[in-house]
């Protein structure tokens, strides 16, 4: 799960595994078309009436008012540039500071991948001296969103067939053979919908080309950037393909950039219970809680489960099993600040799940957003996929999906799978083995261009690595490994919970992150900022 800046911070189901790297050496030519893009055509993203009719949630009217929308054809193969093609869409939010306070363009990606960084534009984000001294510039990926994004295959099949398997820890042949014809299914669907040759060049290596030729067409000699979670990824490897280029570089809540899915999803199994059980400990300070402490936590949450899938309750329309409530606790842990709220809803439901509608249609408005409602008949949709499950996009765990598999060689043995599923099982019983099972699906996907490992971007300036110690999707120590492997990066860490730190409004996090974008002022080694 990478992340979503704003209303949620990870992106809504499945997909739980961010972008993870595998590979032999960079690209020998840093990978730039000989000639660069013409500059972007910009308009407003909405019209005056599109304005007035924005509903609350969706953000500030204020604030979309002054995006603007555009678009940038860059090459689908990067090494054929008279060839086939991509429209990029990006969205700009210009700087508000006189002419003397600007700077230039800081780029911005919520991760994913398949986290659009247009519609995270919809909503503030920084601090006023960087909106001052910046114009705030989201772009959706290749693949991703209103860049050419597509749905494939049938992600729903994939899950039934992980439902099917009755002990996540045991997985028997039979289960084993479902798995595998679902996946192979789903990737088969993949490369016959969308074209081997477009998921061939979905990888990160091609999106960080294509971010040069944004930097080019933005008119900016060097590039600053803010990449989240996935994000970090990409800015890192630009930092490695692209140093004479590079700016300035803040990656919050790395990925890991060495291994394949399969022997990361244990680390994020591991790091799902470890959010887990700091919640289980917060919520002891809670004005109501159902546990009375780790130790009996997964048993008691066992049975409330177990409770909801014998009698599930009916919220916005949509069934509220065990599976469903499983998905809303997880993407809460996500962001610490939420934690009372979820306490509330899980003691209600323990106490009694009839009379606990309120709270549990709160945490559901909270975690997938009204914009993503049911209604009150679900069969009625006009899409019955869309019917399953709330909050998820297909094109969302397509472009996951896709970017996973270009990127890494992952084995093709699905008796690997399973023991990497049964070991993250072990680990976490409630978040462990789809880590690893949504993965499976690489190992029948098209040939790819892979994206390197080992490097250490040694030419580029000084960058920025965030990293929060109790991150359930990007661990910590994924953090520590991302500074170590880059040279010239400095650590900044948030002592708290939750997925990345920047841009929350934690001064001890934001003030030297601020300077080091504004200034060029890199933090001391070692700072720590305690949990607020």
């Amino acid at each position: 799960m990478g992340i979503t800046r704003g209303r949620v911070r990870g992106s809504a189901l499945g997909g739980v595994l961010v972008l993870l790297l595998a590979g032999c050496t960079a690209p020998d030519d840093g990978g730039a078309p000989a000639a660069g893009p013409e500059g972007v055509d910009w308009a407003p993203c909405l019209s005056q009436e599109e304005l007035e009719e924005a509903p609350e949630w969706d953000g500030d009217p204020e604030w979309l008012e002054t995006l603007e929308c555009g678009t940038l054809t860059v090459p689908l193969d990067h090494a054929d540039p008279d060839g086939d093609t991509v429209d990029l869409a990006l969205a700009r939010r210009p700087a508000s500071g006189d002419a003397d306070q600007r700077i230039g363009s800081l780029v911005v990606n919520p991760g994913g991948p398949g986290e659009s960084g247009v519609t995270m534009l919809d909503h503030p984000l920084f601090d006023d001296e960087v909106q001052d001294a910046f114009d705030l510039v989201g772009f959706d990926p290749r693949g991703v969103g209103d860049s050419e994004g597509f749905a494939c295959g049938d992600w729903f099949a994939m899950d039934d067939a992980r439902q099917a398997v009755a002990d996540a820890g045991d997985v028997t042949d039979a289960d084993l053979t479902g798995l595998e014809e679902s996946a192979r299914a789903y990737a088969d669907s993949c490369a016959e919908t969308v074209g081997e040759e477009f998921l061939a060049n979905m990888g990160t290596v091609n999106v960080v080309r294509d971010l040069d030729l944004i930097r080019d067409a933005l008119g900016d000699e060097r590039l600053s950037y803010v990449g989240f979670s996935y994000g970090t990824y990409i800015g890192a490897l630009y930092a490695e393909m692209f140093p004479e280029n590079t700016r300035a570089l803040v990656l919050d809540g790395a990925v890991e950039t060495e291994r394949p899915n399969v022997e990361v999803a244990a680390d994020q199994a591991e790091a799902f219970q470890g959010a887990w059980d700091l919640f289980v400990d917060e919520c002891a300070y809670a004005a109501r809680c159902p546990f009375d402490g780790t130790a009996t936590a997964d048993a008691r949450m066992g049975e409330l489960l177990e409770r909801l899938d014998a009698d599930p309750p009916t919220v916005r329309g949509w069934t509220v099993d065990g599976d469903t409530l499983l998905t809303m606790v997880s993407l809460q842990l996500y962001d610490e600040g939420t934690w009372p709220e979820l306490a509330e809803v899980l003691a209600a439901l323990d106490e009694d799940v009839d009379g606990a509608g309120l709270q549990l249609e709160r945490l559901y408005d909270d975690t997938f957003g009204q914009e993503e409602e049911g209604t009150d008949d679900p069969e009625s949709s006009d899409d019955p996929e869309s019917a399953e499950e709330p909050g998820v996009f297909e094109d969302t765990e397509a472009a996951l999906t896709a970017v996973n598999c270009a990127d890494r060689a992952d084995p093709t043995d699905a008796d690997v799978y399973r023991d990497a599923a049964q070991r993250a099982s072990a680990a976490s019983p409630y978040f462990g083995a789809d880590f690893v099972w949504e993965q499976l699906p690489c190992a029948y996907w098209v040939d790819t261009e892979e994206a390197p490992t080992g490097f250490s971007a040694p030419d580029a300036p000084p960058i920025i690595v965030v990293g929060t110690l109790g991150d359930p999707a990007t661990p910590y120590t994924w953090a520590e490994e991302l500074t170590d492997q880059l040279d010239t990066a400095t650590l900044v860490t948030y002592e708290g919970a939750g997925h990345t730190a920047y841009g929350y409004g934690m001064e001890c996090v934001d003030g030297p992150v601020d300077a080091y974008l504004l200034d060029g002022v890199v933090p001391e080694p070692g700072l720590s900022c305690p949990a607020w």
